[in-house]
């Protein structure tokens, strides 16, 4: 995979990059390999059967335009334990502006409702506050989506009270790929004692 100049800066740590394990699930790092097989449409055998699903493909052809974000504080894989099957994809969108940094995830169908979002997405807010330079994490949600806003709940994230309301004039009609659609924001309260 080609690397693009995009001004961004670098990922903090050039070692390898640990897996995050949970009760079910290993958050990998991507690899080169497995998005160039992703933008090419080839199937994975350690692949759930839905996964690639539509946002995991449109997070690997950003990945040129974000290298960090294949870096230590970017985007994994979320792998099944039990069965060693590659079910969604969770990542950082690294790196933090103001200290800020935005949070984003996906299981695939066959997966959903079995509380994996959530799992992961406890397990990478906590690997995030100890990133250098992070202050807050946060994620964006539509609110047509409850089920990602139910997740976010679960996960410990509150809603934003600079958020707008469904029924906001001044909400945002799009979000950053200019598509359109009101966009809530939840915020993951820091670790004790931070």
């Amino acid at each position: 995979m080609p690397a693009a100049s995009s001004g961004e800066s670098p990922a903090p740590a050039a070692e390898p990059v640990p897996d995050l394990t949970t009760a079910r699930l290993i958050l990998r790092p991507w690899t080169v390999t497995e998005v160039e097989a992703v933008l090419r449409g080839d199937r994975g055998a350690h692949w759930a059967a839905d996964f690639p699903a539509e946002g995991d493909q449109v997070i690997a052809g950003l990945f040129a335009e974000h290298p960090a974000w294949l870096g230590p504080y970017g985007h994994r894989q979320v792998i099944e334990r039990d069965s060693g099957l590659v079910v969604g994809s969770i990542g950082l969108f690294w790196p933090p502006s103001d200290g800020a940094l935005e949070i984003g995830y996906g299981i695939v169908e066959s997966r959903q409702g079995r509380g994996y979002a959530t799992e992961a997405v406890r397990a990478l807010t906590e690997f995030a506050y100890a990133a250098p330079g992070v202050r807050s994490v946060h994620a964006t949600v539509e609110p047509s989506n409850p089920p990602s806003i139910r997740v976010l709940e679960k996960a410990g994230f509150e809603r934003c009270d600079d958020s707008p309301s469904p029924t906001d004039e001044n909400a945002s009609q799009a979000d950053e790929n200019g598509e359109g659609g009101v966009v809530l924001r939840y915020q993951a309260p820091p670790p004790a004692g931070r």
